[in-house]
């Protein structure tokens, strides 16, 4: 039997469509408020936005007796009829946002005009009036939204944490500010303000303010207009970019939109000045001939169509192209391109910062901050990146009973000497073990057998033959009637991997510490990806505090991680945990900053000496899978006499 659905259960249905979280009340409720000429804009939140947001604007309000009309579905002042479509310059149109939300929640609607002498107060809960009366109010509307999908709970138990939601919220709020530069934005959550404008219009401005000092250093201004398609803002410097898309921000006639096709062209215009698999930051203002666009393709309003996507792609294009070659573009010494690991790698150079003075400290699971463990030893080297380890060990100085003097033999350098160095003293260095990080043990990988006489054994190793190195790259070893060929980069990158994760479940993690400390700004989203996984970057060894509004304090780092360019690693891992949807556990966390970690191994054409060479094998040795990287590349590869003699046609 075919029936007509009540008006209760046609409301849930439409909120269903355009509430999908409390972000998204927020996001029709701000455009509502931009929409009546607002000049300041407060958005408060609790837990997340699922217990409380309030949204108070200072607009033109809503007249008394059209209050009521307001809540009511396809009510609105934007359009009049289907023509109306074609030339939409308000963000909300659709009369759906007060009634959809009062359908799913308990909303509180405060308004007055400047010509009324009172002010209405109109409470519905769930579709259903409440109350409606006259109140002494400011000029603008208010509206108040308590327990969101309280009467939905299959749609509310689908919710995210409170963490999660309001970093949501936060991100839109920020895109408001961005877009709305003349309307001064403020965000209160649970109580403190995050974010506060002036609303003086100067977008540089608030770049500044919500993603800091670096990136408004290495912003370029873009004004370019082509085929009637006008676009200004900024992008920066190629060395500011991200793992993800995090930092694109466009907006078309004032509206946040997301769009596939512009990204690309975005992206395209970087070619060749940023690495592959690495996003560009850019804040960019689009003005499209409105009879060319459509935004009503969507419920959220964050798609749009335009009628000649060829222009647009183009205009993008020739916009970033042409601002990023007038400027220059090189990086200062302090900020390094975030370097996307890669088959690319292997036409980097190899070289670190010496290892700095500093001490690495204790780090107790459970706890909020570091302690500090007293003792400190007087030791002989120089890290370069993270040393190939031969006898001396962190394990091995910690047991030394002469802990006067360690040194570090056979490193990895940068300089072609056939003979290993030991490096100047490195004062006041501290080195201690924490205590019992409580980590899930990995799953070892089972020995490959890749070959019928095993190479990688000390048996076999005394009658290794190393005959020398290729293309700067590879080193050929003969044995036992075989020719072995050891891609240098594969086999220490793994060697490093492998440290790193057994340390990590020996709970021999080190760290050392950063002088001067790092300063990082976040965005909202990147800053909610730290606090979920803080306790798993302090096990492994970082030590980071919060250093007001969105900017954050690293004070050490696991030492694997040292000397590699800090803070872009870190960038670098927030990224790829941002890219994961849901619970990363202790495993992937680990695995995901030991790849990070990978990045100090020793380069492609790189000159490294044969004794450097033959401790590369040496460590090979001792893990649990010496026959490939992390990334699944070999680390070694033979052909057999036989095999030669086929090719010199020897034999047949």
């Amino acid at each position: 039997m075919i029936k007509l659905l009540d008006k209760n259960t046609i409301d849930k249905i439409a909120a269903g469509e355009v509430i999908e979280r409390p972000s998204s009340v927020v996001k029709e409720l701000i455009e509502n408020a931009i929409d009546s000429k607002a000049t300041g804009i407060t958005v408060e939140i609790k837990d997340g936005g699922i217990s409380f947001i309030r949204v108070t604007d200072n607009g033109c309000g809503i007249e008394k007796d059209e209050v009521r009309t307001a809540f009511m579905r396809h009510a609105t002042s934007k359009i009049t009829g289907i023509e109306d479509l074609n030339s939409i310059f308000t963000l909300g149109f659709r009369g759906e946002a007060l009634a959809t939300i009062s359908a799913v929640a308990q909303t509180e609607l405060i308004t007055k005009t400047p010509s009324s002498l009172t002010g209405v107060k109109y409470v519905v809960h769930g579709g259903e009036e409440i109350e409606f009366k006259e109140v002494g109010v400011p000029d603008g509307t208010t509206v108040v939204v308590r327990n969101l999908f309280y009467n939905t709970p299959a749609r509310r138990k689908f919710l995210k944490t409170a963490m999660t939601e309001g970093s949501y919220i936060q991100d839109l709020v920020t895109k408001l500010a961005l877009s709305h530069p003349h309307i001064a934005t403020k965000l209160i959550v649970n109580g403190q303000t995050k974010l506060s404008t002036s609303g003086n219009g100067n977008v540089r401005d608030i770049i500044y303010q919500l993603y800091g000092r670096d990136i408004t250093n290495a912003l370029i201004e873009v004004s370019h207009e082509e085929n009637s398609i006008k676009i200004s803002g900024y992008i920066a410097k190629p060395y500011v970019c991200r793992g993800n898309r995090s930092l694109e921000t466009y907006f078309i006639n004032e509206r946040y939109i997301k769009n596939n096709m512009i990204n690309k062209a975005l992206e395209e215009g970087y070619k060749t000045y940023v690495m592959q698999h690495k996003f560009p930051f850019c804040v960019l203002f689009f003005e499209l001939p409105q009879e060319s666009l459509d935004v009503n393709v969507h419920p959220t309003k964050m798609e749009f169509k335009y009628s000649d996507e060829k222009a647009l792609f183009e205009a993008v294009l020739h916009a970033t192209k042409l601002s990023l070659e007038q400027r220059e573009l090189i990086a200062p010494a302090n900020v390094v391109a975030i370097s996307e690991h890669s088959k690319e790698s292997k036409d980097s150079s190899h070289g670190a910062e010496p290892f700095e003075q500093g001490r690495a400290y204790e780090q107790s699971s459970g706890l909020p901050k570091p302690s500090y463990q007293s003792g400190s030893y007087s030791k002989t080297y120089k890290l370069f990146q993270e040393l190939l380890k031969n006898d001396g060990t962190v394990n091995d100085i910690e047991n030394s009973e002469d802990k006067s003097s360690v040194t570090y033999e056979k490193s990895i350098s940068d300089t072609n000497e056939a003979e290993p160095k030991i490096y100047a003293e490195a004062p006041n260095t501290t080195i201690t073990k924490p205590v019992n990080p409580k980590v899930q043990a990995y799953q070892k990988n089972a020995q490959l057998n890749m070959f019928d006489e095993k190479f990688l054994t000390p048996e076999a190793k005394v009658k290794h033959r190393i005959i020398g190195q290729l293309f700067d790259t590879y080193w050929l070893i003969e044995y036992d009637k075989n020719l072995y060929i050891m891609d240098q980069h594969a086999a220490h990158e793994k060697i490093k991997f492998e440290e790193l994760v057994n340390n990590f479940n020996k709970a021999e993690v080190y760290s050392q510490q950063l002088m001067p400390p790092l300063i990082v700004t976040l965005t909202y989203q990147e800053r909610e990806t730290l606090l979920r996984y803080y306790d798993l970057f302090m096990k492994v060894g970082y030590d980071i505090e919060e250093f007001g509004g969105n900017e954050f304090k690293i004070n050490a780092v696991p030492i694997n991680l040292y000397g590699i360019n800090e803070k872009a690693t870190f960038m670098d891992m927030l990224s790829s945990l941002m890219e994961n949807s849901g619970y990363v556990s202790n495993d992937i966390f680990i695995k995901k900053l030991a790849t990070m970690a990978c990045k100090s191994a020793i380069k492609g054409n790189t000159r490294i000496s044969f004794e450097e060479a033959d401790n590369l094998i040496t460590q090979l040795l001792k893990l649990e899978n010496p026959y490939t990287c992390p990334h699944g590349r070999p680390t070694i590869i033979s052909m057999s006499e036989q095999e030669l003699e086929k090719k010199f046609k020897r034999i047949v």
